[in-house]
Order: C-alpha cells, then sequence, then structure tokens
C-alpha cells in the first residue's frame, strides 16, 4: 500500500478510519444548479452531511426562478441547519452591480458569494461538489482534519476509474501536461513544484480556515480549483498545505465539446493556471508552450496506456491524443484579472448577501 509523501503533507486512507476533526465549527459550501435537483449523487451528499452533523451547510444555488421555490422544499427535507445563497436571484444580482462585482457569473462566482458567509460564522469551511456518486460523509472529516492540527489549507484527491475506464480527462490531460511543460521550461520554480505535488488538482473539495478563505482572490468560473491553489502558494505554501485521499469517485461525466465541456473547461482552468504561475515569477514562453505541451501530453498517453493495460482497462490512445490536441487551443496568455476581490477587502458584507438572496427567495415563495 503507497503511503509515500510530496513537497505537501499527503495524508493516505491506509485504514478506513474516520478522524477526529472539527466538524461542528464548520461550514460545509456545496455550489449546486438546476441539474442537481433531486438528484440520485446530490441526494447521497446531501444525506451523508446528515450523518457529520456540521456547524451549517451553505448551498450555493444557480437556478432559474421557476425552480426555485422546489429546490428549496427539497432542500428543507434533509436535517441540516442549511441556508440557501440564490446566486442569481434579482436582488442578489443588483446588490452585485451596485458593488461593481456583478461581471462574468459562473461556478467561482457562486462559491466565493457562499464562501463570504460561510467563513463570516464558521472556524473552518470545506467545499465539495454534489455530483459524486459515491461521496461519503468521513469525506468532511478527511478534509478538516489536517485543519486542526495547524494547517491552513487542505484539498481532497481520489481516483476516477469508473466502467472500467480512466476518466479525470481535464486533470491527466490538461492540466499535468502543462504542469509538466511549465517546469521543464523553468525547472525548480517554486510555483511549478506546488501546484505539480497535488494528486488531483482539480477536484471540487477542498477545506481552509475562515482567514485563509477571507484572505484570498477567487476566479469566477471554471478556474476556480487551479485559482484557488494560486492563492493557497502564497497564503499558505508548502508547511501550510496538505491533501488528503479521499479514495475513489465516481462523479458524471462531461463531453469534451459543448459551452460546459471539457475543452470549454479548459480554457478557464488554462488562464487560472497560466495566471498564477506568472504572479509567481514564472514567465512562459507562448509561441513554443503549444507544442512543448502536445510532448508531454503524448508522453503521460503512454504512461495513462501501460497503466490502463496493468490494471485490465480499456484505454484508447488516439482518443486521449485527439483531447490533448483540442486542449491546447486553451495555451495562451490569461488576460485581464477578474477575479473577485479577497472577501476582508471587499465592499460588500456576507450578511447583505444573505439578506439579498432570502428576500428573492421569499419573493418566489409569494
Amino acid at each position: 500500500m503507497e503511503y509515500g509523501q510530496e513537497r505537501i503533507a499527503t495524508l493516505h486512507d491506509l485504514t478506513a478510519s474516520v478522524p477526529d476533526a472539527p466538524t461542528d465549527r464548520a461550514a460545509v459550501v456545496v455550489p449546486m444548479t438546476e441539474r442537481e435537483y433531486a438528484g440520485l449523487a446530490a441526494e447521497r451528499v446531501l444525506s451523508e452531511l446528515e450523518s457529520v452533523a456540521p456547524g451549517r451547510v451553505v448551498v450555493a444555488l444557480r437556478a432559474p426562478a421557476a425552480k426555485v421555490e422546489a429546490f428549496c422544499e427539497w432542500l428543507g427535507g434533509f436535517d441540516l441547519p442549511l441556508d440557501v445563497v440564490w446566486c442569481n436571484g434579482p436582488g442578489v444580482t443588483e446588490l452585485l452591480a451596485d458593488r461593481g462585482l456583478d461581471g462574468a457569473a459562473g461556478k467561482g462566482r457562486d462559491v466565493w458569494l457562499a464562501l463570504g458567509t460561510a467563513a463570516d460564522t464558521h472556524e473552518y469551511v470545506a467545499v465539495h461538489d454534489a455530483d459524486a456518486r459515491t461521496y461519503e460523509g468521513a469525506d468532511v472529516a478527511r478534509l478538516l482534519f489536517p485543519l486542526g492540527r495547524g494547517y491552513d489549507f487542505s484539498k481532497g484527491y481520489y481516483a476516477r476509474v469508473e466502467n472500467g475506464r480512466l476518466y479525470g480527462r481535464l486533470c491527466r490531460l490538461f492540466y499535468a501536461p502543462l504542469i509538466r511543460a511549465l517546469a521543464d521550461e523553468t525547472p525548480g520554480a517554486p510555483i511549478l513544484d506546488y501546484l505539480g505535488a497535488f494528486r488531483y488538482a482539480l477536484a471540487g473539495e477542498f477545506a481552509a480556515t475562515s482567514e485563509f478563505v477571507r484572505a484570498v482572490r477567487v476566479e469566477r468560473h471554471w478556474g476556480l480549483e487551479v485559482g484557488t491553489l494560486g492563492e493557497a502558494f502564497a497564503r499558505a505554501g508548502f508547511e501550510g498545505t496538505a491533501q488528503v485521499d479521499l479514495g475513489r469517485y465516481e462523479h458524471d461525466h462531461r463531453a469534451v465539446s459543448g459551452p460546459t465541456g471539457l475543452s470549454d473547461m479548459s480554457e478557464g482552468v488554462g488562464a487560472a493556471l497560466l495566471r498564477a504561475v506568472e504572479a509567481h515569477g514564472v514567465a512562459p514562453d507562448y509561441e513554443t508552450l503549444p507544442d512543448r505541451y502536445r510532448e508531454a501530453g503524448a508522453d503521460l498517453v503512454e504512461q495513462y496506456a501501460a497503466d490502463a493495460g496493468f490494471n485490465g482497462l480499456e484505454y484508447d490512445p488516439a482518443v486521449e491524443r485527439e483531447q490533448v490536441d483540442t486542449y491546447t487551443e486553451a495555451i495562451r496568455p490569461p488576460g485581464a484579472d477578474r477575479r473577485l476581490p479577497r472577501w476582508r477587502e471587499a465592499e460588500l458584507a456576507p450578511e447583505d448577501v444573505m439578506a439579498a438572496s432570502r428576500s428573492d427567495l421569499a419573493n418566489v415563495r409569494e
């Protein structure tokens, strides 16, 4: 059984035990959209959270008005201290516009809205998605455990193996080879050593102290996870960061193409990643980087093929190489920085967001 360490503390699930963690002092943030409504994965996540008894659950909801009342009634059926932030409600939208924070909306902005109120009321905050069909409530304790031991930031990792195939394609075929290509160009860069130490950098599961949450800027959309790692490097560093083994996850799968597909996601992930490395002294050669990324991707495809064969898994190298080619289009300078502000500096109070959301929800129910 593997128990090797990275440059960051790596905590392994060697005994299937549930560690003692400060769950009662933590708020759990769960972003949801209308597609999660009454879904089996979301049902499992919320049911498992009932057994954890966290101090608070904050659902960051993005849904049309016609769906919100039924969604809230469904959420109210769980025995949880649960609040809903209706992230695209009219009052919340107007509030953000008044503060100059409307801009692009997406998963990152939704989570940011919920993080404000979560960090305002609890010592620790955990964040996880609602689309894992294998989710266990013990994962909250595992994410929070390092924080009780003095770490500032904790990231989950897990195996993405399902239906006899390897998944986690965006991480395997975009993030990992891009980090490798950048590290070959700038060997020894601390930010690249840090980003390369995470075993599943694009996992949506992480936990942090409230002080950390209030001190970081957040990407507005698909770059949320990578952007958070860039901020964690600056705020927590190697010594203040841990990653924890959450076993094996089965998630909903996305197509490569389409407006919410993996190619679209790669745009946000790439911009966030390259913005983070530039901020910490790495100057990528954007003229040669796409080709070097393809070379690193080709090497990794061969390694994944060997690993899949070793485990008797189905694997199509040609399809994987096609995805590498598709993701190459996302490799370009990151553009303007439109991240959301640190909560400790925002011209907006978390209680104002909650008041606007509660008013929006009350109006829908009338």
